[in-house]
């Protein structure tokens, strides 16, 4: 009789190396990570679509959760959460929500509309009301947990250090009417938000960048794609998830010079390899390091968060600048 074979992890961290020095682990030895560079670089550790399971993290210096904190967004799943971030060592923790995040939704009375779709209990609209009402604010009231819906934030990690700046935005194109959808014709709107900052947290995708969903088909979103390949200045790290199937990261190098057409970038021919450097020559580009860092497997026979679905790891010199 064959035994199902599982995944186990790495050797040799696997990792991608960016044009502008950064360096991304996506695969390593839990028990001994890549030791952190050292005074002058700041180490984000990437998280995204948890669910509410919980698993060991690898120290640094930042946290960052693109969404999907829960399954449905009940208080005990979201407390759980809270609970296991908040114990997290990293000085700085910021998080956005996603889809399944429901009653952190209420644009345009949203979730009051629509919890009953999610729901198998007969609960009244009071009672759901106040449920919301503590959830809304257990995302808000743990210090040192930054919450962020659509806002601007600024951190050091030490003091005299950089100052870093992050936007959150946990908006996603339309799929059955979820928590934060909005629609094609809603979405140059939305995405018009988010500002020219060193990190951006969203919970979907960008078009046609690890956003592949079974069947081959590209689900992320044109209009972030095109509004990001306008900036002047974009991100030198953007971290999402929502596509679990399409977990991984790479260093894209947008045109060099802003346009407005939706074929508005290129993806280097950067590979993950295992114990050696795969870069781009050191020279004046626009870059980000896209992450899609979702941690929820596909097979019910992999480990949230174990081999193959593990937090992303990206060091970033402080003196790289956008």
């Amino acid at each position: 009789m064959s035994r199902a074979q599982t995944k186990s992890h790495p050797t040799e961290p696997v990792h991608l190396k960016a044009g502008n020095g950064s360096t991304v682990y996506t695969d390593y030895d839990p028990l001994n990570p890549p030791p952190h560079p050292g005074p002058g670089y700041t180490r984000f550790v990437c998280l995204s679509d948890t669910h509410s399971a919980t698993f060991d993290v690898p120290d640094g210096d930042v946290l960052l959760h693109s969404g999907d904190l829960t399954q449905l967004g009940s208080y005990d799943e979201l407390e759980v959460t809270m609970e296991w971030l908040e114990q997290l060592t990293h000085p700085v923790k910021i998080i956005i929500a996603g889809n399944h995040d429901l009653p952190l939704d209420n644009d345009d009375g949203w979730y009051d509309n629509n919890w009953h779709r999610f729901s198998r209990r007969r609960n009244s609209d009071k009672q759901v009301g106040q449920d919301a009402a503590r959830i809304r604010q257990l995302v808000s009231e743990i210090p040192g947990i930054v919450y962020l819906q659509d806002q601007q934030h600024t951190f050091r990690v030490r003091e005299g250090g950089r100052e870093w700046t992050v936007y959150g935005s946990p908006w996603q194109p339309w799929f059955y009417d979820w928590a934060f959808n909005y629609t094609e014709d809603e979405a140059q709107d939305i995405v018009s938000r988010i500002p020219e900052v060193d990190i951006l947290l969203t919970h979907g995708p960008p078009h046609n960048l690890l956003d592949c969903a079974i069947g081959d088909k590209h689900v992320g979103c044109p209009a972030l794609l095109s509004h990001l390949s306008r900036m002047q200045k974009p991100p030198l790290l953007h971290c999402f998830g929502h596509i679990h199937e399409a977990r991984g990261a790479l260093a894209h190098v947008w045109e060099s010079s802003p346009i407005a057409s939706d074929e508005s970038g290129r993806e280097q021919p950067i590979q993950e390899v295992s114990g050696s450097e795969a870069g781009l020559s050191a020279r004046d580009i626009r870059e980000t390091i896209m992450v899609n860092a979702a941690n929820t497997p596909l097979k019910r026979s992999d480990i949230c968060g174990g081999p193959g679905h593990q937090p992303m790891i990206v060091d970033i010199l402080d003196s790289t600048q956008r």
